[in-house]
């Protein structure tokens, strides 16, 4: 009987392994390399200098051109979580109470997005945008301007090339949150006199929220974390703090430093994360991929 229990204690362990050792090789082994590298040193001649130094770190959290661009980023990513929640909850609420026949096509449109690659969808901006773009061609050809406008490369670009990216996302997760509201519910507060507006604002958007809160985290995380829309469609002045990893990492050769930039970035994202989980539980990031 010990035998046989020990045995049933022993499989759960034994089914989670090759996801453990998954994890722990593609995740916990490289961050892990990631801190070591933050301590060390690149010297002049290019190489690192082993060892335990705080210098990349000191440069990193005392230097204001560092922080500027840290508080920016967040800015950015905040502004952009607010318009894909703003942009994502109607068509989401209108695909989940709908009673359409094609819903099931509605939802494969909204999964379209995701079989284009990023990088080009976000370079397709350039052609809608860019001084001889579709957008500034049409504004010439109806009269309504004379030369054309700069559209592309600032702050406005770069947020509406993450809300395109993003958008997606917020509109799955709130999908999945009012699909699983009971419209009973909604018909028992129009029942006891409630306006269609009110059975609204005080039965489904309260349900809703932790999809839309959900939402928000997935937003502003990939937002806050992307250096490839800042690059494409931003300028010199519109870098995000990925983009100075980027360019520490790849540009300079400087491993130890862009490890230091990258774990701040981990850790303020992070942070973020565990106060999320705080007051609303990463349990509903799951059900949007179910």
């Amino acid at each position: 009987m010990t035998t046989q229990a020990g045995r049933e204690s022993i499989r759960p362990w034994l089914l989670l392994s090759p996801a453990m050792v998954s994890v722990a090789l593609l995740l916990i082994i490289p961050v892990i390399f990631v801190v070591v590298y933050s301590f060390w040193l690149r010297t002049a001649t290019g190489a690192e200098q082993v060892g335990f130094y705080l210098d990349n770190w000191q440069e990193v959290l005392t230097d204001r051109f560092y922080r500027n661009i840290l508080f920016g980023t967040l800015r950015i990513a905040a502004i952009t979580t607010i318009v894909c929640a703003l942009l994502g909850y109607v068509p989401a609420y209108f695909i989940a109470r709908s009673q359409t026949r094609y819903k099931a096509l509605l939802l494969l449109l909204l999964m379209l997005p995701f079989w284009i690659s990023y990088i080009i969808r976000t370079m397709s901006w350039i052609n809608i945008l860019g001084v001889s773009g579709a957008l500034n061609v049409f504004l010439q050809t109806i009269g309504l301007i004379g030369d054309p406008l700069q559209l592309l490369y600032n702050e406005p670009s770069v947020i509406l090339g993450l809300v395109h990216f993003l958008l997606p996302f917020m509109i799955l997760n709130v999908y999945v949150s009012v699909d699983g509201i009971d419209e009973n519910l909604t018909d028992a507060a129009r029942s006891l006199g409630a306006t269609g507006w009110q059975a609204f604002r005080e039965v489904t958007l309260p349900l809703s929220l932790p999809g839309l809160a959900a939402g928000g985290l997935l937003c502003f995380v990939l937002s806050a974390g992307t250096y490839i829309t800042p690059m494409v469609l931003g300028g010199p002045e519109n870098a995000m703090f990925a983009n100075l990893v980027f360019d520490a990492i790849i540009t300079q050769l400087n491993w130890p430093l862009g490890s230091a930039m990258s774990l701040v970035l981990l850790i303020v994202l992070g942070a973020l994360v565990t106060v999320y989980n705080r007051f609303v539980g990463i349990g509903q990031l799951a059900k949007s991929f179910k």
